[in-house]
Formats: structure tokens, C-alpha cells, sequence
């Protein structure tokens, strides 16, 4: 019987772990189903309204590879470069940022937050067409060489394109690294200061005959 019961414990054990290694695989890669009512722009290409699947592929320091799968998440669609996006308060639901363009042209997917994330994937253009969303939105955009292959996304040389249309290094563009918050002020640690020792004599003295209580009651 006990040995019935110990091949049950570990039995249970064993599948925690599997279910817990699961969470954490797709904790990682940050899969997302997201439904978009219009046609929407992503790097390289314009996709239709629909249901799409969002993940995660590589995480390789601040340069990270993102997928667009169909709504089942087998098919790809498409494979583009992403960089760190920071934001000081993560929320409780996924976010996707966009960014103005001009005319009727279909609005340009930015950045994706994930979920609890205080960092999100800020999308890197074409560098032609980086050039016109930075001119449209008066901000700097990742970019990188015209129709890069997937297989040299991991390589590709980044640069952000300002909205005066000069090529300048990322870090000096865009934060992709933790936003240095403000130090926090000291404050006065020390107990506020109460109304005199008469309430802590008393104190001591409640203490002292309930010891003397209990070493009497032993002692008989």
C-alpha cells in the first residue's frame, strides 16, 4: 500500500513539472492572438483585417525576431525584426501601438505589449519606408537595409531614421534599454514620538506580573 501510494505522489510530481515547463514556453515567446478590424501595415507588407497569431521566435539581447502566423498559428506569414520598447506600467492585456500615416493608407503597427510586460517589440522598417513614418509621426524609427532575408535578420545593421530624415545609432534615437526612474527621496525613518514613557512603564509593568503569575503557578 505505501508503495502504491509513493508511485502516486510521484506520478503527480511528475506531471507538475511538465504542465509548469509548458507555462513557462509559452510565457517566453509571448503568443498572441490579436483580431484587427482593418488592414494593417507591419514591416514589409500590408496584411488584411483578420485574426492573426503573434510570438516570439528568438530573443537575442535587445534584437528579437517576431512571427505574424494565421489564426491557428501554423501558417506564417510573416518573419520581421524587432527591438526593446519600454514603458514604465505594464498592463493586464495585450497592446498594440500604431503609427499615424498619411492619406488612406492602411495605420502602421508600431510596437506589441505582451501582457504584464513593462518592455514590449518595437517594429524595424524598410529604410525607405522608415523614413516616411518618422516624417508622418514626428518621432525616430527603427530601420533597417531595403528587403532583408529572415535568415539575416539576426545581422542586419540597425539604424533610427529622425524625422529631419538623417540616419543616426538606435541607442541615441530610441530607449531600448530600462528607463531610469527618479531616486527616491530620503524620508524620516525614525518612530513617531509618543506621548511620554508613562505608557511604556506601564507596559513593562503588565509584563513583569504576568511572568511572575506563571513562574508562581510552576512553582506550586
Amino acid at each position: 500500500m505505501k508503495i502504491v501510494k509513493f508511485l502516486a505522489v510521484l506520478t503527480l510530481a511528475l506531471l507538475g513539472t511538465i504542465f509548469t515547463s509548458g507555462v513557462q514556453a509559452d510565457n517566453w515567446n509571448k503568443k498572441t492572438v490579436v483580431t484587427f478590424s482593418q488592414p494593417f501595415e507591419i514591416p514589409g507588407q500590408i496584411l488584411p483585417a483578420g485574426t492573426y497569431t503573434i510570438k516570439l521566435v528568438d530573443l537575442a539581447s535587445e534584437r528579437h525576431i517576431v512571427q505574424f502566423l494565421d489564426a491557428d498559428g501554423i501558417k506564417v506569414i510573416a518573419t520581421v525584426l524587432a527591438i526593446n520598447n519600454w514603458r514604465l506600467r505594464p498592463t493586464g492585456k495585450t497592446v498594440v501601438n500604431f503609427a499615424e500615416t498619411v492619406g488612406d493608407n492602411p495605420e502602421a503597427v508600431k510596437a506589441w505589449f505582451y501582457p504584464g510586460d513593462n518592455f514590449g517589440q518595437e517594429f524595424v522598417y524598410p529604410k525607405h519606408r522608415a523614413i516616411e513614418l518618422a516624417v508622418a509621426t514626428k518621432e525616430p524609427v527603427p530601420a533597417i537595409a531595403e528587403e532583408t532575408p529572415p535568415a539575416e535578420l539576426k545581422t542586419a545593421p540597425i539604424v533610427a531614421v529622425t524625422p529631419e530624415q538623417k540616419e543616426v545609432p538606435v541607442a541615441e534615437a530610441i530607449e531600448t534599454t530600462p528607463p531610469t526612474t527618479t531616486p527616491l527621496v530620503a524620508q524620516n525613518t525614525s518612530l513617531p514620538k509618543t506621548a511620554g514613557l508613562v505608557p511604556l512603564i506601564a507596559l513593562i509593568g503588565l509584563a513583569s506580573l504576568g511572568c511572575a503569575f506563571v513562574v508562581k503557578r510552576f512553582a506550586l
